[in-house]
């Protein structure tokens, strides 16, 4: 994953600007905790991951993976990929006081147990499958060949929340809401969804270890970093005023 100390670091720096309003600075102290939280969240799906799959050569783990294409942006917290071709794409969340999701799919979070709305992760996880989906149609990277035709990999999406936090589901039917599961739960969902999936045909797709791993090489080498100009975000000059000495 990429290093967001530095992003951190530097929004510490602003946030001690002479010309930073206490307004501003609430901001900048929000979105600090926001990163810390994010990176917490997705460490500890990175450890169930590592966990289960680190050692196997049937899979591969990316993290923290940023693709373009077709002028759309993905930002993919984690990826898991078998030998089929199956891939995981893995939304992680960390709802500290947990989620709720309501009748009409909306989402809500809490803080200080009063729930503010959030946008859907199941939505942002789909667009970044499509945009993987894009990424692997337009060949920007081309999925591995088997006996001379080309693999189509399946997509299966996840949002991932903490083990500790409480996750309100609606009685309505929402589409989708089966694949909001807490980090603890994730080998649990693919054993199921492996067991459920008795085509014969599938062997038909598996590949190499050595492609698999390539594969993942070529994913990891269509990684677009991005770099936030945090001192525009917050509406400020680029070049702090001076102290007014007194």
């Amino acid at each position: 994953a990429d290093d967001r100390l530095a992003d951190i670091e530097t929004l510490k720096t602003l946030s001690t600007r002479p010309d930073v309003s206490q307004n501003v600075r609430k901001l900048i102290d929000r979105e600090i905790l926001n990163i810390q939280s994010g990176m917490r969240g997705e460490a500890e799906a990175a450890y169930e991951m590592e966990f289960h799959y680190g050692a196997s050569k049937n899979w591969v783990i990316v993290h923290d993976l940023r693709l373009e294409c077709d002028g759309r942006v993905a930002q993919i917290d984690h990826l898991l990929i078998n030998r089929f071709l199956e891939i995981y794409v893995c939304e992680s969340k960390r709802f500290s006081q947990g989620v709720a999701v309501n009748e009409q799919g909306e989402f809500s979070a809490f803080f200080g147990s009063k729930p503010y709305g959030i946008p859907s992760p199941l939505e942002q996880n789909r667009r970044h499958m499509a945009v993987l989906e894009s990424v692997f149609k337009t060949g920007v990277v081309a999925p591995p060949k088997r006996l001379g035709f080309t693999i189509t990999p399946s997509l299966h999406g996840l949002v991932l929340v903490s083990k500790t936090a409480r996750i309100s589901r609606p009685k309505a039917k929402i589409d989708g809401i089966e694949t909001i599961i807490k980090n603890d739960q994730l080998k649990a969902k693919i054993d199921r969804d492996i067991d459920k999936d008795n085509n014969i045909l599938g062997a038909a797709k598996i590949v190499g270890q050595d492609t698999l791993e390539d594969f993942a090489h070529r994913l990891v080498a269509a990684h677009k970093p991005i770099r936030f100009d945090w001192v525009a975000k917050f509406g400020l000059p680029a070049v702090a005023p001076a102290p007014v000495k007194v």
